[in-house]
C-alpha cells in the first residue's frame, strides 16, 4: 500500500507533517479530514523523499477576483432556489477557465458522492483559502450559506482592493529602487574600471584619497568572481527566506518584526485588526455563537501574532469573561477600538459596532499608507543622491588634487 507525505494544519492552527498509508490520495485526504486536520499538501512519499527532484507541474492558483465572482454567482443561484448541485454543474459548464472548470467539476462530483460542500472545497487549498472554507462551514452550520458566500466574496474583493492600492502606491518607490540599484551597479562595474589606469598613475605620484580607494575596492569586488558569488548568495538567501516564511515559527517571528517597523507596523496591524473585526461582526450578525465566530475570524486577520492573541482571549471568554477584557490585555488592539467594543457589549450591539470599527480602521490605514508613500519617495531620492554624490566625489578628488598640485 503506498505512503503519502502530508502537511496539514490542526484546528488550533499548528502545522503538522507526517506520513499516511492509504490506497489513494483521495483516501489520504479523507483520513486527514477524519482527524480534523486541514490538508495543505499531500504528495506521494516516494516523490517527496527525493530532496533534489524538480517538478514542473504548477499548482492551480486562480485569481482572487475570479474566486470572488464565482462565490457571488453561486450565492445568487442559491438565493434564486437553484440547488447546490445544479448550481455547481451550471457554473462548471459555463466556466471559460479550464482550471476553475476542473475545480468546480471536482467539487460537484464529491458532493454527488456524499461529501459536504466544506469537505469538497477543502480538497483545493490552493484555490479556497482558510477564511473561505471557515465561512462555508459556518454558513452550512447556521443555515445562512448564501449570505456566507456573498460575504466571503465581498471580503476577497476588499482584500484585493487593498493589495492593488498598496501595489499602486509602492510602484513608484519600487521603480526608483530598481533603477537606482541598476544605475549604481552599472557605474561601479562598467564605468569606474575605465578610470583605473589614470588612478594608478596618480597613485604613483602621491597616493589616492580614501573615498577613491574604497570606490575602487568595491568596483573590483563586484566585477570579479566574488561578485558572482555574492549574487548567488543573495539569490540563495531570498529562496531560504521564503522557505523559512512557510514555517510556523518563521511566520510568527517575521510578523512580530514587521509589526515593530515604524509607520509601516501600524499599517500592518490596522489592516489585520480591520479584517478580524469585519469577519467577526459579520458572523455575529448571522447568529454564529461568539466562541465559534472567534475561532473562524482569528485566522482571517492575516497576522500570526494577532491570531494567537485572539485564540488566547477566546480561552478567557470560555471561562465566562466578556470579550473586551481579554482582548485589551493582549496589547494589540488600539485603546479607542477597545472602548467601542466595551460599550457595544454593554449595549448588546457588538456585531454592528465591529463592522463600523473595521470601516473606520480601513480609512485610517489608507491615510497612513498615503502618508508613508509620500515620505518614502523623498527619502529614497535623498539616499540615491548621496550614493551618486559619493561616487562622483571619489572619482573627481584625485583629478582635482593632481590639477592643484600642478
Amino acid at each position: 500500500m503506498p505512503e503519502f507525505a502530508y502537511k496539514a494544519r490542526s484546528a488550533g492552527g499548528d502545522q503538522i507533517t507526517g506520513l499516511l498509508t492509504a490506497n489513494s490520495k483521495r483516501e489520504a485526504l479523507n483520513m486527514l479530514s477524519e482527524r480534523s486536520l486541514f490538508p495543505l499538501q499531500v504528495d506521494d512519499a516516494k516523490d517527496s523523499s527525493t530532496p533534489f527532484a524538480f517538478s514542473f507541474k504548477f499548482s492551480k492558483r486562480i485569481k482572487a477576483e475570479v474566486i470572488s465572482q464565482t462565490l457571488t454567482q453561486l450565492s445568487d443561484l442559491l438565493l434564486n432556489g437553484v440547488s447546490i448541485l445544479e448550481a455547481l454543474k451550471l457554473m462548471s459548464q459555463e466556466s471559460t477557465q479550464p482550471d476553475l472548470k476542473e475545480v468546480l467539476t471536482d467539487v460537484h462530483d464529491r458532493m454527488v458522492e456524499g461529501s459536504t460542500l466544506e469537505d469538497a472545497v477543502l480538497r483545493h487549498p490552493h484555490v479556497f483559502d482558510e477564511l473561505t472554507v471557515s465561512m462555508i462551514r459556518a454558513g452550512s452550520e447556521g443555515a445562512f450559506l448564501e449570505d456566507a458566500l456573498k460575504r466571503t466574496a465581498d471580503f476577497l474583493e476588499l482584500q484585493e482592493e487593498m493589495k492593488a492600492r498598496v501595489k499602486g502606491a509602492m510602484m513608484y518607490p519600487a521603480f526608483l529602487l530598481v533603477v537606482g540599484v541598476l544605475a549604481v551597479t552599472g557605474i561601479l562595474v562598467f564605468l569606474v574600471p575605465k578610470f583605473e589606469p589614470l588612478f594608478k598613475s596618480l597613485e604613483k605620484k602621491g597616493g589616492l584619497p580614501g573615498p577613491t580607494v574604497a570606490l575602487l575596492a568595491i568596483s573590483d569586488f563586484l566585477g570579479s568572481f566574488y561578485g558572482l558569488i555574492l549574487l548567488a548568495l543573495l539569490a540563495g538567501g531570498v529562496i531560504g527566506f521564503k522557505k523559512w516564511l512557510q514555517t510556523d515559527s518563521g511566520k510568527l517571528k517575521f510578523d512580530r518584526w514587521r509589526l515593530q517597523i515604524p509607520v509601516a507596523g501600524t499599517i500592518f496591524l490596522g489592516s489585520a485588526v480591520a479584517r478580524f473585526t469585519r469577519v467577526l461582526g459579520t458572523l455575529l450578525q448571522n447568529g454564529v455563537p461568539l466562541l465559534r465566530a472567534l475561532e473562524i475570524s482569528k485566522d482571517s486577520s492575516g497576522s500570526k501574532v494577532l491570531s494567537l492573541a485572539i485564540a488566547k482571549s477566546a480561552e478567557n471568554v470560555t471561562s465566562g469573561e466578556t470579550l473586551s477584557k481579554p482582548l485589551s490585555q493582549c496589547g494589540l488592539i488600539p485603546n479607542d477600538v477597545m472602548a467601542m467594543i466595551r460599550i457595544a457589549e454593554e449595549s448588546n450591539n457588538l456585531e454592528n459596532v465591529l463592522i463600523n470599527i473595521s470601516e473606520g480602521i480601513d480609512r485610517k490605514t489608507n491615510r497612513k499608507l498615503d502618508s508613508m508613500v509620500k515620505l518614502l519617495e523623498p527619502i529614497m531620492l535623498i539616499v540615491m543622491g548621496i550614493v551618486i554624490l559619493f561616487i562622483l566625489v571619489a572619482l573627481l578628488m584625485p583629478i582635482i588634487e593632481a590639477s592643484t598640485s600642478v
